[in-house]
């Protein structure tokens, strides 16, 4: 193979690729990394005049993921801006069942987090800036593929300009509406759950108090996540409402009050009354699952890889999490004189990530399944969940550590390997 453009091209410059390429010049020394993002970069502020928008999206992020920003010098920036979770509370309307978790019984801080989706860009960017071996060319646009015997060319738009760009590793991490995935041929398993999630920031009479709220109701989950800042601070959480068809069409059509009414109703009264609802999104639910996650010199991460339905809020977590599988990959490849796009390589980034992917997936869907319909005959089996939760020490602990991001085990951490505890 002639000289490569670049060792690894990461596709997409979201959360998940500009993490990777983070990651990868921190932890793996000597390899050139180019990130493509579509979109223009936008002039950012610094992060000490950075003021957040009582309407900015945000991501949880579980206790396993503060871990990795930590080991990547990034968590002090992040935490600026990062309200934490002290206590998560499950309930179902119209059912005594609850499940209450404290950070305090786990001997930890917090349980997660809640961050500004801007401000994590704004730390990540304003980090990438400063690495010397990362290329970042924006806008622009990979288009077709071409395998070669070590490697893939790329066809990359920019500026007006066509070029042939060669890679050892292709990274795709262009999100869940991949078009460089389709491309490549690679099929999608979706399960559509026929419900959307209708996202927007709210302000309630009483103070959140680091509580995460997670409500299950005929009509499908709805999640309270506490937020830092916003009008009152310590008033403001993050909804995460999912709606059928036909009640988000009810709700979108409401003014700001009879929101408030709507989702007070179903809520209740445990965070006194609803008294601002603000800029709204939604989207259709679906699980999707690539059916291939590597191939020679291609590997998919993020949303490109799998795209989960929010009830437990592990998406972005689980992603993070098969990023540094991938850097460690990288690091056995840079180790053992490999390419990185060697399919040796890319299958134990694979390997590695199964496990924990297949079961996050699998808990966030079961979670759905037995509490996101309004089926009779499940109501007694729910609560009976709910409860037995509650009062089994070892069930509490296992759930704990799913919403923590750390899996369901305990098992100590092995000093060969950084990430393991993060995917077991």
């Amino acid at each position: 193979m002639q000289q490569p453009d670049t060792d690894i091209l990461i596709a997409g410059g979201g959360l998940a690729g500009a993490t990777l390429a983070l990651a990868i010049a921190r932890r793996v020394p000597g390899y050139r990394i180019t990130v493509a993002e579509a979109f223009p970069l936008a002039e950012a502020p610094a992060p000490e005049d950075y003021q957040p928008s009582y309407d900015a999206r945000s991501t949880a992020l579980a206790w396993g993921s503060r871990k990795i920003f930590e080991d990547l010098g990034l968590w002090a920036a992040i935490s600026a801006q990062a309200a934490p979770i002290e206590r998560i509370h499950v309930s179902e309307k119209g059912r005594f069942g609850v499940t209450r978790l404290a950070a305090r019984d786990h001997h930890q801080p917090a349980l997660g987090y809640v961050a500004d989706n801007r401000w994590l860009g704004l730390c990540l960017m304003d980090a990438l800036r400063r690495e010397p071996r990362i290329e970042w060319l924006a806008p622009a646009e990979v288009g077709p593929v071409r395998p070669l015997e070590a490697g893939v060319d790329v066809t990359l738009r920019q500026n007006g300009e066509t070029r042939c760009f060669r890679t050892r590793c292709l990274v795709v991490a262009d999100g869940g509406r991949s078009g460089l995935r389709e491309a490549l041929g690679i099929g999608v398993h979706r399960h559509e759950y026929g419900q959307y999630a209708l996202i927007a920031n709210v302000t309630t009479e009483r103070p959140h108090e680091g509580t995460a709220w997670e409500r299950f109701t005929e009509r499908g989950p709805m999640a309270l996540l506490p937020l830092q800042g916003g009008p009152r601070p310590g008033h403001s959480s993050a909804l995460v409402w999912t709606l059928s068809p036909e009640a988000l069409d009810e709700v979108l059509g409401l003014g700001e009050r009879d929101r408030c009414a709507r989702l007070q109703a179903i809520f209740g009264w445990r965070l006194g009354r609803f008294i601002r609802f603000g800029e709204s999104h939604h989207y259709p639910l679906t699980l999707a699952t690539a059916d291939e996650t590597v191939r020679p010199s291609v590997a998919l991460v993020g949303n490109a890889a799998h795209a989960l339905h929010p009830v437990a809020g592990q998406g972005f977590n689980l992603a993070l999490r098969g990023l540094m599988a991938l850097v460690e990959s990288f690091r056995f490849a840079r180790a053992h004189d490999l390419s990185p796009g060697d399919l040796t390589v890319l299958a134990r980034y694979q390997q590695q990530h199964e496990a924990d992917r297949r079961q996050t997936i699998g808990f966030s869907d079961s979670l759905v399944r037995l509490f996101g319909g309004d089926l009779p005959a499940l109501g007694p089996l729910r609560n009976a969940g709910l409860v037995g939760l509650d009062l089994v020490p070892a069930a509490k602990h296992w759930f704990a550590r799913r919403a923590m991001g750390l899996g369901a085990t305990g098992s100590p951490r092995q000093p060969t390997d950084r990430y393991r505890e993060h995917w077991q």
